[in-house]
Formats: structure tokens, sequence, C-alpha cells
């Protein structure tokens, strides 16, 4: 288990400031595109439009200002064969909009992802949830904050009325092991992974599934949901500390939620 520790830094505490303010920097322009931007379509199939590549941008402009020696990578880097080593004491993991479908024809649930990943783990997370005009951030030893509200994952009793943010499995092989969750719990699919992860870390959501995701999708709310004491529990092969970054990456499959939440989510899988 990784021990992470309770004192921060001047280093780390000056770029958990300058986050929060460079997220908070594109939030009117996030409002503003919402359900108007322009859609173009990558290598992979994914969407993508210029507000993307705008607010990638603008955050990595404002933190290389302040932190030039850090790495800085995001989901909208140019297509590269190569996947980039990650060897920086400080880096950036960004998903500059997560829920990019939603974003563009008008669906309320995406977000800015912003993760500082110390030594490849990731230390702090800040992410806006444009549905609800909130910011929730947070990292291990510094609490999670929801807009003002200090929160925990929860820990209440596995039941039928527990509520499981789902993502439905690409390849079609994995559709029987989603069985056991689909029948055990209530289910909310919102089309954005990290939100899914942060309301995990808020208590909203009790624990989440998916088999579709990208490290830069979860790096953020990972922390989010370390610190709020809960667990990410990967299930096709550790994802951390992030020794490289690559676009072409591999999906990650993972469960979230409180130390026993995870477990029965496990449990349900493995039948």
């Amino acid at each position: 288990m990784t021990v992470f520790r309770i004192m921060h830094s001047p280093e780390l505490l000056a770029r958990i400031a300058a986050a929060k303010a460079a997220v908070l920097a594109q939030t009117e322009l996030l409002h503003r595109e919402f359900g108007r931007a322009e859609s173009k379509w990558k290598y992979d199939g994914s969407r993508v439009t210029a507000v993307d590549v705008a607010i990638s941008e603008n955050i990595f402009q404002e933190l290389r200002g302040q932190f030039p020696a850090d790495q800085y990578l995001s989901e909208e880097l140019a297509e590269t064969d190569s996947p980039i080593a990650v060897t920086a004491r400080f880096a950036w993991v960004l998903d500059p909009i997560d829920g990019t479908n939603n974003f563009a024809i008008g669906l309320c649930h995406c977000a800015i992802s912003l993760a500082l990943c110390e030594h490849g783990e990731p230390v702090y997370g800040v992410v806006y949830d444009l549905s609800r005009r909130a910011m929730i951030h947070g990292g291990p030893g510094c609490g999670v904050w929801d807009g003002e509200r200090a929160t925990r994952v929860s820990t209440a009793p596995v039941t039928r009325e527990t509520l499981i943010g789902f993502h439905s499995p690409a390849e079609k092989a994995l559709v029987p092991l989603a069985t056991g969750v689909l029948s055990q719990f209530k289910i909310r699919g919102l089309g954005s992974a990290t939100l899914h992860l942060a309301y995990v870390a808020t208590g909203m959501l009790d624990g989440c599934v998916d088999y579709n995701v990208k490290i830069w999708d979860l790096a953020a709310a990972i922390a989010l949901v370390r610190a709020a004491g809960g667990e990410v529990c990967f299930l096709n092969g550790e994802q951390l500390p992030i020794r490289r970054f690559d676009l072409k990456m591999k999906r990650i499959r993972y469960v979230a939620g409180s130390p026993a939440m995870c477990a029965r989510l496990r449990e349900l899988l493995r039948e």
C-alpha cells in the first residue's frame, strides 16, 4: 500500500494554489461554448472540440509560466507513436473536457480534470463539474472539498439501494462480467468517468465500475478518492505510479469506493 505524507512541501502547496486558479480561469469558456462547439474526430474515433484544445493550451501556458521544470501531459497532445517517459518530480495530467460527447451535444455531465502528480503518483486533483458549477479538489493529507463542503466516501451498508456509477464495457466479451453489478445495485451512467470517480469521493455515489478509461480520465479523481478514505482498485494491471504517458495505452478496468464496496464489487465481477 502506498503511504502518503501529511505535511506538504512549499513546492507542492504552490502548485495546488496554481492548479485551482488555472482551472477556474477556464470555466467561463467552458460554459460559454457548452453545446455550441463544433466537433472533430480523432484518429482513435473519439470526439474533440476546439474548446478541448484551447483549455489544454491555456491551463498549461499558465502553469508553465510558474513551473517551467514540470512535465505537462494532456489527452489533447498531438498524436505520437512513442510514449512519453514521465521523469520530472512534478507532472501534470490533464483531461481538458472529460465527457466531450456530452459537452458537444449539450448534456451537462462533463468536467475539467487536472491532476498534479509527484514521482508519478497523483497527489492532488482539481475537477470542475460543469453540471453543478462546482469545483471538487483535494489530495491525500489535504482532505477533499466539494465547493466549500468537506467530503468523505460513503460507508453506508451495501444494499440494493446502493448507487454505482457504471460505464458499459466496449469489449463485448466483458459484458457477462457486468451482469452481477447491474443486477445488484442502482446504476448511474453519466458519460463522464471523471465525474463518476469524483462523485465517489464526495459520497454522492457509493462506488463505480469502469472498463473503458485511460489514465487522464482518472488521475485527478484518484487523488480525490484516496484523500476521501476510499480505494481505486485496478483489475487489469497496476497503473500507478505513472511511468509513461501513452495516448495509445490500453483501456483501464477498475472499481472504486470504500474498502468494503471495492471488495463487494470485485467479488461480483469474479462471479
